[in-house]
């Protein structure tokens, strides 16, 4: 649920609301055309960002072209580093 409330979710939705009554009565247009992709692939990035949160928080490993990448995999090392530290710990006793 926590997703849905994201702030470029929501800021996404309230942009196209916007788009749609500011563009409504008017005609189409190459401007208008634009406008409406660009929105379009704005969503497109909300939705995706939201979807590698969830992925992130579930432990999937996100693709490497994500914000979150790069925290995911410094926290993927150091659980690697202290699963070693485990071993050879284990390995003495």
């Amino acid at each position: 649920m926590r997703y849905l409330f994201s702030t470029g979710l929501i800021g996404a939705l309230t942009a196209g609301y916007s788009l749609l009554r500011g563009t409504r009565e008017t005609p189409i247009t190459w401007r208008a055309l634009l406008a409406w992709g660009s929105w379009g692939i704005t969503l497109a990035l909300a939705i995706g960002a939201a979807i590698d949160m969830r992925r992130e928080e579930k432990g999937v490993i996100v693709d490497p072209d994500s914000p979150l990448a790069s925290t995911q995999d410094k926290r993927l090392k150091k659980d690697a580093k202290r699963r070693d530290k485990q071993l050879k710990a284990a390995q003495k006793r």
